[in-house]
């Protein structure tokens, strides 16, 4: 694997703004949809890009999502017609590293405005997946891992990103600054009670593993003392290997796991191989990259309280 080096320092400041599952669904990729409004438009790589750009921006705002609800945004590629969606728009919002389609679309764009989340807080090295994200920019000095991007999973983290749109809609659109400012404030206040709420409900638990089939929530696990062990790590739909199945139903006894979690936009046909061949249960955790009307919840908010509770019962919270 080739791997290059950071170029998180150089990337440039975006803003954004976020939508809610109603308005997300209404935010087609027609060109219509973005730009030459008379509000403030803000194109978003994908859902939790969206999310935050609408509450950010409330009323002032014209939020369209370049990822369709139900879409595996990874898998993103732009088109001609949503390259002239960023040309009509005001300012871009993404996370640099998790969709290369659209980091060279926003890159080449004529944007003055581009809002990188990943500049806003610090990305990490989980050293599992370097192989999912491969060919991204992120990676990390030492072992060539690519930086974990699925920091909004991480309520403390998608605040500090917040605070930074935030910031960033007042630069570009001052007429407006008090209001950014305000929903800023509120929304970050809602994140902060959202991470004692997790906080409280993960800090007495029977086990502190869980399985997954995606390797996307290492930050959560890290904030709330728990570990993550991703199946196969590279492809959700792929067989684990023997080796790998005998490994984990070893660690299932020994840890005392009892279900194994598979996501909305993928196959859970990984997690009940395992589960089958272990003895174990299979629920939904939402790595929230996309909303459908599958989803636990009809909002960020809403989905991280069905997680909670997903792991609160996996975990024997007490």
């Amino acid at each position: 694997m080739n791997v290059r080096r950071p170029h998180i320092s150089g990337i440039a400041l975006a803003a954004v703004t976020a939508v809610g599952i109603g308005t997300l669904s209404a935010c087609s990729s027609d060109s219509a949809a973005a730009g030459n409004t008379d509000k403030f438009d803000v194109v978003a790589s994908f859902y939790p890009m969206a999310f935050l750009a609408e509450q950010i921006g409330k009323d002032h705002v014209k939020v369209t999502s370049l990822t369709e609800p139900g879409q595996e945004p990874h898998d993103l590629e732009i088109s001609a017609r949503q390259r002239a969606q960023l040309e009509d728009s005001d300012a871009a919002l993404y996370l640099k590293g998790l969709q290369p389609s659209v980091d060279e679309a926003i890159g080449q764009s004529g944007l003055d405005t581009k809002i990188d989340a990943a500049t806003l807080t610090k990305l990490e090295d989980h050293g599992d997946v370097e192989h999912e994200h491969e060919g991204e920019e992120a990676h990390s000095e030492e072992e060539g891992h690519a930086l974990d991007p699925h920091v909004w999973l991480d309520p403390v983290k998608y605040a500090e990103i917040a605070k930074g749109v935030g910031t960033a809609f007042e630069k570009a659109d001052p007429d407006h600054a008090a209001d950014y400012k305000k929903n800023t404030e509120a929304l970050v206040k809602r994140l902060g009670a959202l991470n004692t709420e997790f906080a409280d409900g993960l800090k007495d638990t029977r086990s502190k593993v869980f399985f997954t089939n995606h390797s996307a929530f290492g930050y959560l696990a890290e904030r709330y003392g728990l570990t993550q062990e991703a199946i196969t790590g590279v492809d959700p739909d792929s067989e684990p290997s023997p080796a790998r199945m005998k490994e984990l139903q070893k660690e299932a006894r020994a840890d005392g796991v009892t279900t194994v979690f598979y996501e909305t936009l993928v196959s859970d046909k990984t997690a009940r191989t395992l589960a089958d061949d272990a003895g174990l249960k299979t629920d939904v955790l939402d790595p929230l990259e996309g909303i459908t009307d599958k989803s636990e919840g009809d909002d960020y908010f809403g989905v991280m309280e069905a997680n909670l509770a997903a792991l609160k019962t996996a975990l024997g919270a007490k």
